[in-house]
């Protein structure tokens, strides 16, 4: 707010009167003190009087009356239209008195030709200064005493006014001087009343004699109009859209745009128009007062709103999401509180002004921290700074300072169709399966090359670099949805080091603590300085699936995964990775980037293509897509579930390993490529129909629950999946919110070559995921580093968005078209031991005891202390149990106890034990009437012999069909 330089009599008067009425009160506070407590008395200092109380009684009293009816008539202009309360101290209703009663003189001498000594006094006033144009006078006079009884604080904006309407009055007495006749001094004063007055003819005599007539009234005319543009605050370029906005004013088209605006806001529902939410969106009135709220919230309000919010959409529909409840104004006067600044007052902006932006506040804050000047154009339409901006005409354009390039982004994919295709299922029938139409995923915005606020942050690093002495520029930057990074080349000589040490100095200079420096840039000789936009954008899985990259090839394990620093789009495929952990914090994205990389497998493949395994023990993050074909299995929510079904892959890839190495290929797409040209012939006999594999992704949404559950059952088959399953078309994504080392071991690590780490909350998580540094200086929301198989260095990538509404559709489209056909051997339960109760967790132990004393055939308890390393208590209490279950003899002193059991019995013995049941041994009459030895079952043996005949291609004698062995029917093929 502009503030008034030149004191006048009423300035320095107010501002005594303020000082004296301050001292006053002080002065009472302290005596009020001194009475209530107080034994001394301070001597209160005399004040001086006010120059208003030296004046004589009459003086007084006549001034008093005068600012009496001054105020009386302020207060009634004030409460026309909206009502305004300026300040005590700033009022100037004695000056607006005083103007109005001046133009009510003048138009009853100009108007109303009131006649008289002081009318004639008024007349040669007011025609001898302006001629006819007195006419307009008192329109002027009248519109500055308003301004000063509504608006006395707003100096700039009143002065604004009073300039342009000089600029009229002094141009239309010119225009009225020539139309008159140009008279001249000689002819007389009543001759230059009648014209222009003497105004007009020292505005027009010297223009007249150097140009004709016409040129000058053009110039005066284009005077008048430019006093126009002064007054209304319009420049050049919005004189369209104000004269738009006055029609619409005066039609009353607004009025009604606001109508209709409040109705789609109330919503169609009767009782939900009823139903008052001005408290959502106002938080206080004009006045400063909490608006009344209407508390219906029961009902048929509460059934309307819900029903509504259904209809709408999802709640995770908004892709980036606060958990601070602030708007603009809070977050500024929170951040200026912290930082112990006062905080400024902010300027009321009057209805029907744009309100500027968080972008264009960041911007102007940084300029004015650099000392740049702001771009006039930018402050004749902000209105934090001041609510009636000057006119073009008035600025002074400063010196345009040379603009650092930015790279061109990648040109945006026109929303065009991707090319259908269709494919004949053998799973469910020979039915027809249409992947889903492109139009599920909508296209997102057009992303922007650059903006205001880059070019502030390129000032303020090239200032930071000069007031620090190194010799470096910036030479370029590369917008991309959340970040920009910015190019800084060094000066032959110059060291690295000298710009990666600012560090802290270039967060402070751009005011962002989110600053990432990369020294130097993969491909280039530059510092890269990456500094998080203030207006993110975010990027749909619609674009990324149709732009170039993800249109060049038709593989099905293709998924969109988003857009790095420079724009372009980064699309990945899963069977080349060959396996993926996604690592992050809470609420950093990785919910999301699961989500875009199943519906970009539902988006662009078949179920005969790509079958799924999904385990979700948060049970809510992956049950939208339960029913899909593409699913081997309903989606897993038990931990223990979810071990035996990585078991169950296990066996999965080693029955395609048996295929492969048979029928003498390296990879499972090798393989199918056989099998669809018919290059893969089963053996004579055999009645097994060889189809092509589908390729097998597995997701887990949260390895560390299965990690708490059976670690070590979990990373062994995790281990063995990710050593050998790439060539089988088995891959592995792991995602998890804990990336500690008891989460994501070691093995797990060397195993999984491809890293997507989100936001971290510390650098140690950071390293476990990427191995170095980065992902804790991330924003969160997306924001991810993407180091894939071979890349030395991580990309900084915007994860891309979908919908719950988008998924939906594409998860509805999916499931009419096929039924998911599940497999019942994926997660089958084990079936339970029963274990004694004595037993506990000791039966490996046991088991190693009963073998021990079985085969040696000797009893002793400090044997079981030496062969097992256990104390005595132990080893006494595993002699115990083994006399429970008849396999040692009581004791009998120092002695050895007695082995009750043969070796011929220990598998039956052992059998037992572990809950198994009794294992039929044959007594040996029968075994010598079969001419066989009555030797050990060895287990392992016929585990062995077992799978040896799981990979037999043929099916010997046996001609049920049920009874086939081969890899087709264990695969449920």
């Amino acid at each position: 707010m502009a503030t008034r330089t030149s004191p006048g009599p009423r300035g320095s008067q107010q501002s005594r009167g303020k000082n004296t009425s301050a001292a006053a009160r002080s002065t009472s506070g302290r005596s009020g003190a001194n009475k209530s407590g107080g034994n001394t008395r301070q001597p209160t200092k005399q004040q001086p009087a006010l120059p208003g109380d030296t004046l004589p009684l009459p003086l007084r009293a006549l001034r008093g009356l005068w600012m009496g009816a001054a105020h009386m008539v302020a207060s009634g202009i004030r409460k026309f239209g909206h009502d305004v309360h300026p300040d005590k101290e700033l009022r100037r209703d004695g000056t607006g008195l005083f103007l109005m009663i001046l133009s009510v003189a003048v138009a009853a001498v100009e108007w109303w030709a009131l006649t008289g000594p002081g009318a004639d006094a008024v007349h040669a006033v007011a025609a001898g200064t302006f001629g006819w144009m007195a006419l307009l006078v008192p329109f002027m006079l009248l519109i500055g005493a308003v301004r000063l009884f509504r608006y006395p604080e707003n100096h700039r904006a009143n002065n604004r006014v009073g300039i342009g309407m000089t600029i009229a009055l002094f141009a239309g007495s010119g225009i009225a001087h020539l139309s008159g006749g140009a008279p001249a001094l000689a002819d007389g004063f009543e001759r230059l009343w009648q014209a222009g007055g003497v105004v007009g003819f020292l505005v027009a005599g010297p223009l007249s004699g150097i140009l004709t007539e016409w040129p000058v009234i053009v110039l005066l005319s284009a005077l008048i109009f430019l006093s126009l543009l002064i007054i209304t605050a319009t420049p050049f370029r919005h004189i369209p859209s104000r004269l738009r906005a006055l029609y619409e004013h005066l039609m009353g088209q607004d009025l009604i745009e606001q109508d209709q605006q409040g109705t789609r806001d109330r919503g169609s529902d009767p009782a939900t128009e009823k139903h008052d939410q001005s408290y959502l969106d106002e938080r206080h009135s004009a006045s400063g007062r909490k608006p009344k709220r209407k508390m219906r919230l029961f009902g048929r309000d509460r059934a309307a709103d819900r029903a509504q919010a259904e209809l709408d959409g999802y709640v995770g529909d908004e892709a980036f999401e606060r958990a601070v409840l602030a708007d603009d104004d809070d977050e500024q006067h929170q951040a200026q509180t912290h930082q112990g600044a006062p905080v400024p007052a902010e300027p009321r902006v009057p209805p029907g002004v744009r309100r500027p932006t968080q972008q264009e506040r960041a911007t102007e804050k940084i300029k004015q921290d650099h000392g740049i000047p702001a771009d006039p154009h930018e402050r004749a339409h902000d209105p934090g700074g001041n609510p009636e901006p000057a006119t073009e005409a008035m600025a002074v354009l400063p010196t345009p300072a040379p603009q650092v390039p930015s790279n061109p982004v990648q040109p945006q994919i026109p929303p065009t169709p991707m090319p259908q295709r269709t494919e004949q299922l053998q799973l469910a029938g020979d039915v027809t399966y249409t992947l889903p139409p492109s139009d599920y995923l909508p296209a997102g915005t057009p992303p922007k090359e650059r903006s205001e606020a880059n070019d502030s942050v390129v000032a303020a690093l090239t200032h930071t670099l000069d007031q620090f002495h190194v010799d470096a520029k910036v030479t370029g930057f590369s917008r991309g949805p959340t970040v920009t990074r910015y190019e800084i080349e060094l000066a032959p000589g110059t060291k690295v080091e000298r710009v990666t040490a600012l560090s802290k100095n270039i967060s402070y200079a751009v005011a962002s603590s989110d600053v990432r420096i990369l020294s130097p840039i993969p491909g280039k000789s530059a510092i890269g300085i990456e500094i998080p936009n203030t207006d993110r954008e975010t990027v749909s899985l619609g674009d990324v699936l149709r732009s170039g990259n993800a249109r060049k090839t038709d593989h099905p394990m293709v998924m969109g995964v988003g857009k790095d620093v420079e724009g372009g789009f980064v699309v990945a495929n899963l069977a080349k990775m060959p396996h993926l952990l996604v690592a992050g914090a809470t609420g950093a994205g990785k919910s999301s980037f699961v989500n875009s990389m199943i519906t970009s497998i539902l988006m662009r493949s078949t179920p005969d293509e790509v079958r799924m395994v999904m385990v979700d023990p948060k049970r809510v993050e992956l049950t939208a897509y339960e029913g899909v074909p593409h699913l081997i299995t309903p989606i897993i929510t038990s931990p223990k579930k979810a071990a035996e079904a990585l078991q169950w892959v296990v066996r999965e890839m080693d029955t395609r390993y048996d295929d492969l190495a048979n029928y003498g290929y390296k990879h499972i797409d090798d393989f199918n490529k056989a099998v669809r040209n018919g290059k893969v012939i089963p053996p004579e006999g055999s009645k097994r129909v060889v189809r092509p594999y589908p390729y097998l992704l597995v997701i887990v949404d949260e390895l560390a629950d299965l990690m708490m559950v059976a670690p070590r059952d979990v990373e062994d088959s995790i281990v063995r999946i990710t050593q050998l399953a790439r060539a089988a078309g088995i891959h592995l994504v792991l995602a998890t919110q804990r990336p500690s080392v008891d989460v994501v071991t070691g093995l797990i690590k060397a195993n999984v070559p491809s890293r997507m780490a989100f936001a971290t909350s510390s650098v140690t998580d950071s390293r476990v995921v990427l191995d170095q540094p980065g992902a804790e200086k991330l924003i969160g929301q997306g924001d991810a580093l993407f180091l894939p198989m071979g890349a030395s260095k991580p990309m900084r990538v915007q994860g891309a968005w979908v919908t719950e509404s988008e998924i939906h559709r594409v998860v509805e489209h999916v499931k009419g078209q096929l039924k998911a056909n599940y497999r019942e051997d994926v997660a089958v339960e084990a079936p339970k031991k029963q274990i004694d109760d004595d037993i506990g967790d000791d039966l490996d132990v046991l088991l190693q005891a009963t073998e021990l004393v079985v085969t040696t055939q000797f009893g002793s308890t400090s044997m079981l202390q030496r062969k097992l390393r256990v104390g005595f208590a132990k080893a006494g209490r595993l002699m115990d149990l083994l006399e429970s279950r008849g396999v040692v003899g009581p004791s009998e002193g120092s002695k050895a106890r007695d082995v009750l059991v043969k070796p011929d019995d220990l598998a039956a013995v052992l059998g037992a034990m572990r809950g198994d049941g009794p294992v039929s041994v044959p007594d040996e009459p029968a075994a010598a009437g079969a001419g066989a030895s009555s030797a050990p079952i060895d287990l392992v043996a016929d585990d062995l012999e077992s799978r040896r005949q799981a990979g037999q291609y043929h099916d010997g004698s046996d001609d049920d069909d049920d009874g086939s062995t081969d890899a087709w029917s264990l695969t449920g093929r």
